[in-house]
């Protein structure tokens, strides 16, 4: 049985762990509102573009550039990583890694080498034991502060290494922000980018558009810009996922802990009740016995 310093010091730390869990949840709650604001008015704008760009493809099937087409005679694959850089944020870190795998798993049963760079560095710490050969880069500070800048110097990194034949095809694998208590792995293509649109709105575009300069010279000017604002969306949903995904977890921390504190509690008073009793019994039998 725990002496009763022992269980008022344990009291008195988990009393600690709780503040703190509870001010990591009040400051990812705070962050939350505006992340979640900048990730979900991406998504129009995000969408846009793909559907300018898959306008365009349309119209240059033949002459169409090898950022649209992929480059299909090259066995290899680039998957960009968004993850977080810090811990404490449920299974936000986990489900990203093991989708990594799968995808990996699956690319390996096709003949496809995948290379991983990761934007954010826990995944890459999970990752690491297995699959360091197929590390490309980590970039880190990046999950808790979008910029536009920031994609865009990873999208150029991302083209140099496609134009040095590094890979044949490049996918996005993030979270993606649905609520406050559910985030949905998502798994894109970047290049090739995908033609299909789930919600059918290219067949609901009916329109004519005429454009100058030529569709070409167009096309080849969107497609770096897309790849840029594809990432930043991405990291955007990433962010507000991590944000979310910590603050129920440390919402949960808090909840266990107060529990934890009366279980902590109702043990100590149980304790300092038995070792009064047996105070009292030694008292009163050493009064019988004189």
């Amino acid at each position: 049985m725990p002496s009763l310093k022992d269980l008022k010091n344990r009291i008195g730390s988990v009393k600690s762990t709780q503040k703190i869990t509870s001010a990591m949840k009040m400051v990812a709650a705070a962050k939350l509102r505006k992340a979640q604001e900048q990730a979900i008015s991406s998504r129009p704008f995000c969408s846009s573009m793909e559907k300018i760009v898959i306008s365009l493809a349309g119209k240059l099937i033949d002459n169409a550039p090898d950022l649209l087409k992929g480059k299909k005679e090259i066995n290899k694959q680039l998957l960009v990583v968004f993850s977080a850089d810090r811990g404490l944020c449920g299974g936000f870190n986990g489900s990203i890694s093991r989708a990594v795998k799968t995808e990996i798993q699956k690319s390996n049963n096709l003949g496809i080498e995948t290379k991983l760079l990761f934007i954010g560095r826990k995944s890459a710490d999970t990752l690491k034991k297995d699959f360091r050969q197929n590390f490309v880069e980590v970039i880190t500070g990046n999950s808790t502060n979008p910029i536009y800048n920031d994609a865009l110097s990873i999208a150029l990194k991302i083209i140099e290494l496609y134009q040095n034949d590094e890979f044949g095809t490049c996918k996005i694998i993030f979270n993606k922000f649905v609520s406050a208590i559910n985030q949905e792995v998502t798994l894109k293509s970047l290049i090739p980018i995908e033609t299909s649109q789930e919600d059918n709105t290219s067949k609901q575009v009916t329109s004519v558009y005429e454009y100058e300069p030529e569709e070409d010279v167009i096309l080849k000017e969107l497609l770096n810009k897309n790849i840029a604002t594809q990432l930043f969306s991405a990291q955007m949903e990433s962010t507000a996922s991590e944000l979310a995904a910590r603050m129920t977890a440390m919402d949960n921390a808090t909840r266990n802990a107060g529990d934890l504190i009366d279980r902590l509690t109702l043990q100590y008073n149980r304790t300092r009740q038995a070792f009064i009793t047996k105070e009292l019994i030694e008292i009163i039998s050493g009064a019988e016995a004189l």
